[in-house]
C-alpha cells in the first residue's frame, strides 16, 4: 500500500558529508571559525535529522497489506514530523549565525527560506493524506499515487535546501561533526502500519490492484474503525 511513497523517498534528504583534506597556514584561522559554526549548527540540528530519518523509516517499513486507515495515520504523522524537523533545521541555521564563508549571509538566508518552504509543503502533504478516502482500497491507492508525485517534488526542495550548506570549507567542517553525519534508525518499526521515513512513498500502482476488488461492507467497516497504528518511532537514518 505504501510502496510508492517509499520509492519517492529513495533520495533521502539526510546530510551525508564527505571529508576532504585542506591545508595551508593562511586558512587556519578561517578554518577554526568555520568549524565553530559547523559545531554550533550540527549540535542543534542532530535531533531534527534523527526525527526526519525516523519518519522516513516509518513510511518505508509500512507493510504493503496495511489497512488504508493505518497507512493514512502513519503517513500523516510522518509528514508532520518532517515538517516540524525542517522548521527546527531552519531555526538551527538561523541561530548558528552567518557562516564564515563566501556569500555566507545569502547562503544562510536561502537555506532558512527553503527549509521553511519545504516544511510548509510537507504540511500540505499531511493535509492531502488526511483527505484521502480510506473506505475504498482502490480509491485510497489512487490517492496515494498523487501524494507520491507531490512528495518527489518536495524532496527535491529538501535536497536543494540542505545542499546549500554543503559547499566548500563548510562541507568539510560539517562532515567532522557527529550531529551532521548520516544517522540510521535505532530500531525498525514492527507495526504493519507506519509510513514515514524518507519523504516519498506512495501506494504503488499495484497497491490498488493487489487489493481485493470486491470489498464487503464488513471489511469497509474494519478499515474505517481501524486504530491508527503509526507513530513514527525509529531513530534517524
Amino acid at each position: 500500500m505504501n510502496k510508492k511513497l517509499a520509492a519517492a523517498l529513495s533520495g533521502g534528504a539526510v546530510l551525508v558529508l564527505a571529508l576532504s583534506g585542506c591545508s595551508g597556514d593562511e586558512v587556519e584561522d578561517e578554518g577554526k571559525k568555520t568549524e565553530a559554526w559547523a559545531k554550533t549548527f550540527c549540535e542543534q540540528a542532530k535531533p531534527s535529522f534523527q526525527k526526519r530519518a525516523g519518519a522516513q523509516q516509518t513510511i518505508i517499513s509500512t507493510a504493503a497489506d496495511s489497512k488504508p486507515a493505518d497507512v493514512q495515520a502513519a503517513d500523516s504523522k510522518a509528514f508532520q514530523d518532517i515538517a516540524d524537523s525542517n522548521k527546527a533545521l531552519a531555526k538551527a541555521v538561523q541561530n548558528a549565525g552567518v557562516p564564515p564563508v563566501e556569500n555566507g549571509e545569502k547562503l544562510q538566508q536561502d537555506a532558512v527560506k527553503e527549509l521553511n518552504s519545504s516544511a510548509t509543503a510537507y504540511e500540505g502533504l499531511r493535509k492531502q493524506v488526511d483527505a484521502l478516502d480510506t473506505k475504498s482500497q482502490q480509491k485510497f491507492a489512487d490517492g496515494l499515487k498523487g501524494v507520491a508525485d507531490s512528495l518527489k517534488r518536495i524532496e527535491k526542495m529538501d535536497q536543494d535546501a540542505l545542499a546549500k550548506l554543503q559547499t566548500g570549507d563548510l562541507r568539510q567542517a560539517m562532515a567532522k561533526q557527529p550531529g551532521c553525519q548520516k544517522v540510521r534508525p535505532s530500531a525498525v518499526p514492527t507495526t504493519t502500519s507506519g509510513p514515514a521515513a524518507k519523504p516519498g512513498g506512495s501506494a504503488s500502482p499495484s497497491a490498488g490492484a493487489s487489493a481485493k476488488p470486491a470489498e464487503s461492507a464488513e471489511s469497509a467497516k474494519a478499515d474505517e474503525s481501524a486504530k491508527p497504528s503509526a507513530s513514527a518511532s525509529g531513530a534517524p537514518e
